[in-house]
């Protein structure tokens, strides 16, 4: 948390985003701080904000000045403590960050990933036939926990059933990004057991011959990265390539059965598929927004930001901007996506969205082909999380297509 003194050129605001009412509902906050200015200070917690998608996207491109490396979530990793050690992905600048993301982007490449293309289809299609036999169930624990925590283990090499662990683990790696808050403190208890297993399950010995894990572990063969970067960097598949998907597919099962029209495009032409998941990405923004700190005082937006400073860069006040987008809390699917901010920008833009993609695609595509509409039959409950939005339960029926 800054200690710096509040800028008089600059408005502030008591918005809380670790509470209860922004993390279930954001955009009413997030509209308000877009209209006190490009830059607002955050009293609550003693940090920055932006939420316009200008000044976000002049942070997002700007690593010199608005670095990773002191920690994406509210801690200053510099100069406190911290019950976490940093990514060597996301929490690192250039040069070693793109080192580093040379290495896991050469694993995620659109030709890479082909392989997994099938086997993805595969399940999504068994997946889909199931569900639609069943007619009601709950789209968050039987649909969208279920596709990513299967497909994406088995991408990266793992074996056995780990969703348990990765759903936890994802929880403790996002909320430890935020506060020591009760959330926090609740998922510290498993903290020791957690990094325990994902140490065991980011070596090499944890994967089998083909996948993501043996060809990272290729690289350490031919001397392209050490065998503890491997792990590490193996590590950071693990703690953010689950939850962000999760959510994201429950979320827009939702856009879907609340906006049926949206649902009739899709089925009446697949194609739609990658630009819905884009959409939904962008309307929903899972991840609502990650930390920067000033390497040295800097002007932004004619806000005088002192160096050390945190500053909080909302990707869902940016993809719900009206400055940058044409009725940005319409849902559609036919909308020219490109320009959100879902997945990041610039240098630490989201490495692993082509597998993202992917899943979202397959699944959606299944679904399309074999449901005719859903219908909400209860109310959506949200999960909590410091820095990620989630669903925990949203129970559907659906009608089958003919």
């Amino acid at each position: 948390m800054s200690d710096g003194p509040t800028p008089t050129a600059l408005c502030s605001s008591d918005i809380d985003p670790f509470s209860e009412e922004f993390l279930t509902n954001p955009f009413p906050f997030l509209e308000q701080l877009r209209e006190l200015g490009p830059v607002v200070y955050l009293e609550a917690l003693g940090v920055w904000a932006v939420a316009r998608h200008e000044e976000v996207g002049a942070v997002l491109r700007d690593h010199d000045t608005f670095s990773s490396a002191a920690g994406v979530g509210l801690d200053n990793l510099k100069t406190g403590q911290s019950w976490r050690p940093s990514s060597i992905l996301l929490e690192i600048d250039p040069p070693l960050h793109t080192v580093n993301r040379r290495v896991v982007g050469r694993l995620v490449s659109p030709s890479a990933l082909r392989v997994l293309e099938t086997t993805f289809n595969q399940r999504a299609e068994k997946l889909a036939e199931e569900l639609v036999e069943r007619r009601r169930f709950d789209a968050v624990a039987d649909l969208a926990e279920v596709f990513p925590t299967e497909v994406f283990p088995k991408a990266l090499g793992l074996q056995g059933d780990v969703k348990d662990k990765l759903l936890a683990f994802g929880s403790l790696a996002f909320n430890g990004m935020g506060p020591m808050n009760a959330r926090l403190q609740a998922a510290l208890k498993d903290a020791p057991e957690l990094m325990g297993w994902v140490a065991q399950h980011t070596v090499r010995s944890a994967f089998g011959p083909e996948g993501i894990g043996a060809r990272m572990y290729e690289g350490v063969d031919t001397g392209e990265v050490s065998e503890e970067d491997a792990s590490l960097l193996m590590r950071a598949f693990l703690s953010a390539g689950i939850d962000t998907t999760v959510s994201a597919i429950a979320f827009g099962i939702r856009a879907f059965a609340s906006h049926p029209e949206q649902w009739s495009l899709l089925r009446a032409d697949h194609h739609l598929a990658r630009n819905a998941f884009e959409e939904v990405v962008r309307w929903e923004s899972p991840v609502p927004g990650f930390f920067r700190t000033t390497t040295t005082s800097t002007t932004l937006a004619g806000c005088e930001l002192p160096a050390d400073a945190k500053v909080l860069v909302f990707f869902a006040g940016a993809n719900r901007d009206p400055r940058h987008w044409d009725h940005p809390d319409t849902f559609d699917i036919r909308r020219k996506t490109g320009g959100h901010v879902g997945y990041g920008w610039g240098a630490h833009v989201c490495v692993g969205q082509n597998i993202a993609r992917m899943e979202g695609v397959a699944l959606f595509t299944a679904l399309a082909r074999r449901i005719e509409s859903w219908r909400l039959t209860g109310e959506p409950r949200f999960r909590l999380c410091n820095t990620l939005r989630g669903l925990e339960s949203l129970p559907v029926e659906v009608v089958p297509a003919a």
